[in-house]
């Protein structure tokens, strides 16, 4: 550290001191040397600050925008606080952690929890007693450190947009009183989308290094988990559907078939057919993201992959835990992978996009539309699109990793004291083909390779220190993401 000081320390004084020669200087010298000077001045910079000066010169609008943007259909009320306070408000002690599929009792709670701290992964279950949850709802929400949010993928992607008074956004989803009470006043919700009792989501949250009993936490993240039967019904996608020919959006944004998993498999399967054949029913004009969100049936997840949801759908977003048991579900590459060791290898998570695109995608004369996903972990983010189909993706990776650092630390711009580094320097782009191997540069910190007719966009995050709110950061993200991606009509 001392040394980049009193590099910048030296570079300085030759800079005053060309200040003092240059009125015996050739104009010309002059500015080539003030400029080199002024480069190596911000090549003594930190990282960080580099990274961010770079962001923001590649971070440009682009040509062709949205004006209106549809989100639907999952929505609810966030109640966010300390998991560990609250468990131990429940009367609740430390143990061994185990992973459930479904949370039955305060038992099963305490283990997922657990479970899903100690790897310091994000996780959502659904609570199937209605009574317990409601009692252990009301605990959270009267906890002193409790604060209640807007909730929902939806309304969290429509709220982020709506941030830009250049959008009108459409959402359609189970908005209760509280719920319309939080969301930004341009937000447009039709009548038909509200009901008289808003749903409730609790967001047990954990910091990195946070200990409970034997458990130490890795790195900062939440567990989600509810009883919400009208999200996990989906109950307004037919409403948010019939809305559309009114609203007539650009783009439309769909979320929520995680929520699904609740109910019976019966059910599930009649009601994502019900989807697919209401989602078909959008013009094939108007893009469509998917954002995707954690699951643990691996036969719905194959199901939506192989021939309902992928093919319908121009963009979808997920995070590592999602992109696993993705490729597990649909026996894709690296699906032997149990879970990733630390920050996800990135050559490893290139060959799982490039497979979903090359086998999934809009490849030749295949009956898709899919041709981007946006893939974000906490230590870096990348873009995957068929070529000819999206323009503007360095400024979209760059802008969601700049609101990944901008969120979590709850900052109106990146603060690169309070952030740092955690994508590695060097990495292979494939773990499976003759990959190329890539050094990161801070000053060009968006990073594009090809392959077999798919660009790649990578980008670091800079992780926030201490987040305030993990919560919600992924469809920021993919919010952001999509704020500035232009798609190509064809």
């Amino acid at each position: 550290m001392w040394q980049r000081s009193v590099c910048v320390g030296l570079l300085a004084l030759a800079l005053g001191y060309l200040c003092l020669l240059g009125p015996q200087l050739p104009p010309s010298v002059l500015q080539h040397l003030s400029a080199s000077l002024l480069g190596g001045l911000s090549r003594a910079g930190s990282l960080e600050s580099r990274m961010v000066a770079a962001w923001q010169a590649a971070i440009v609008r682009p040509a062709r925008g949205w004006g209106r943007v549809a989100v639907g259909v999952n929505a609810c009320v966030d109640v966010v606080l300390s998991g560990v306070k609250l468990l131990e408000a429940l009367g609740l002690k430390p143990g061994s952690g185990k992973n459930h599929d479904v949370l039955n009792s305060r038992q099963d709670l305490r283990e997922a929890f657990t479970h899903f701290m100690e790897k310091g992964a994000a996780a959502e279950r659904f609570f199937s007693d209605a009574e317990s949850f409601h009692h252990i709802a009301q605990t959270a929400s009267e906890h002193p450190g409790a604060q209640l949010y807007v909730g929902g993928n939806a309304a969290l992607i429509g709220q982020k947009l709506a941030a830009n008074p250049d959008l009108k956004i459409l959402l359609c989803g189970p908005v209760g009183p509280k719920l319309h009470e939080l969301l930004d006043d341009s937000v447009v919700v039709p009548p038909e989308s509200m009901q008289e009792r808003d749903e409730f989501h609790l967001i047990l949250e954990y910091q990195a290094g946070e200990e409970w009993g034997q458990v130490k936490a890795p790195n900062a993240n939440r567990f989600i988990f509810s009883h919400d039967l009208s999200n996990g019904a989906l109950n307004m996608l037919e409403v948010f559907v019939s809305s559309l020919e009114e609203f007539q959006p650009d783009l439309v944004v769909l979320s929520g078939l995680h929520m699904m998993e609740g109910q019976s498999k019966e059910m599930r399967h009649r009601r994502l057919m019900e989807a697919v054949a209401s989602i078909s029913d959008i013009p094939t004009d108007i893009p469509i993201h998917l954002e995707l969100a954690s699951m643990t049936d691996q036969d719905f997840m194959s199901n939506i992959v192989h021939q309902q949801v992928f093919p319908l759908v121009n963009s979808i977003g997920l995070n590592e835990q999602e992109l696993l048991f993705l490729t597990q579900s649909a026996s894709g590459p690296h699906a032997s992978l149990a879970s990733w060791n630390g920050v996800p290898d990135v050559g490893a998570v290139s060959d799982i996009l490039f497979w979903i695109l090359k086998e999934h995608g809009k490849i030749a004369d295949r009956a898709s539309d899919l041709t981007r996903i946006h893939f974000h972990t906490l230590a870096y983010h990348i873009l995957a699109t068929v070529d000819g189909h999206w323009g503007n993706q360095v400024a979209a990776v760059a802008a969601g990793a700049r609101a990944a650092g901008v969120q979590a630390c709850a900052t109106e711009t990146i603060d690169t004291s309070k952030v740092f580094l955690k994508a590695p320097l060097e990495f292979v782009t494939s773990q499976i083909d003759a990959p190329s191997k890539i050094s990161l540069n801070p000053d060009e910190p968006v990073v594009h390779w090809h392959r077999e007719g798919i660009s790649f966009h990578f980008t670091p995050v800079l992780v926030c220190k201490d987040p305030v709110r993990t919560v919600g950061l992924g469809d920021a993200i993919s919010a952001e993401g999509l704020l500035y991606s232009e798609i190509y009509l064809q």
